[in-house]
Protein backbone atom coordinates (compact mmCIF):
# COMPACT_ATOMS: atom_id res chain seq x y z
CA UNK A 1 0.00 0.00 0.00
CA UNK A 2 1.61 3.41 -1.06
CA UNK A 3 1.47 6.72 1.05
CA UNK A 4 -0.60 8.09 -0.86
CA UNK A 5 -3.56 5.60 -1.33
CA UNK A 6 -7.10 6.49 -0.25
CA UNK A 7 -8.88 4.32 1.90
CA UNK A 8 -12.10 6.15 2.23
CA UNK A 9 -12.62 7.48 -1.39
CA UNK A 10 -15.42 10.20 0.03
CA UNK A 11 -12.27 11.31 2.26
CA UNK A 12 -10.45 12.46 -0.89
CA UNK A 13 -12.99 14.49 -2.68
CA UNK A 14 -13.60 16.30 0.95
CA UNK A 15 -10.05 17.16 0.71
CA UNK A 16 -10.40 18.21 -2.80
CA UNK A 17 -13.08 20.83 -2.24
CA UNK A 18 -11.66 22.14 1.18
CA UNK A 19 -8.73 22.24 -0.59
CA UNK A 20 -10.25 24.39 -3.24
CA UNK A 21 -12.16 26.54 -1.14
CA UNK A 22 -8.85 27.28 0.75
CA UNK A 23 -7.23 28.41 -2.65
CA UNK A 24 -10.21 30.54 -3.57
CA UNK A 25 -9.50 32.71 0.15
CA UNK A 26 -6.36 33.58 -0.51
CA UNK A 27 -7.31 34.08 -4.65
CA UNK A 28 -5.23 31.20 -5.96
CA UNK A 29 -6.54 29.65 -8.91
CA UNK A 30 -6.44 26.13 -8.78
CA UNK A 31 -7.36 23.92 -11.22
CA UNK A 32 -9.12 19.86 -11.55
CA UNK A 33 -5.65 17.45 -11.50
CA UNK A 34 -2.15 18.65 -11.75
CA UNK A 35 -1.17 21.93 -10.72
CA UNK A 36 2.34 21.55 -11.25
CA UNK A 37 2.70 25.49 -12.28
CA UNK A 38 2.01 26.74 -9.21
CA UNK A 39 4.70 29.00 -7.64
CA UNK A 40 5.93 27.81 -4.24
CA UNK A 41 4.36 30.92 -2.73
CA UNK A 42 0.54 30.22 -4.21
CA UNK A 43 1.10 26.13 -3.11
CA UNK A 44 2.50 27.46 0.14
CA UNK A 45 -0.61 29.60 0.70
CA UNK A 46 -3.09 27.21 -0.02
CA UNK A 47 -1.54 24.77 2.22
CA UNK A 48 -1.12 27.27 5.24
CA UNK A 49 -4.85 28.44 4.84
CA UNK A 50 -5.87 24.97 4.54
CA UNK A 51 -3.84 24.47 7.85
CA UNK A 52 -5.27 27.56 9.55
CA UNK A 53 -8.98 26.53 8.72
CA UNK A 54 -8.23 22.82 10.33
CA UNK A 55 -7.33 25.01 13.45
CA UNK A 56 -10.02 26.96 13.64
CA UNK A 57 -12.34 23.96 12.98
CA UNK A 58 -10.47 21.93 15.86
CA UNK A 59 -11.09 24.83 18.64
CA UNK A 60 -14.44 25.13 17.64
CA UNK A 61 -15.25 21.50 18.47
CA UNK A 62 -13.60 22.27 21.60
CA UNK A 63 -15.84 24.66 23.13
Amino acid sequence: MSKNSVVVPEAREALDRFKMEAANEVGVNLKQGYNGDLTSKQAGSVGGQMVKKMIQQYESNMK
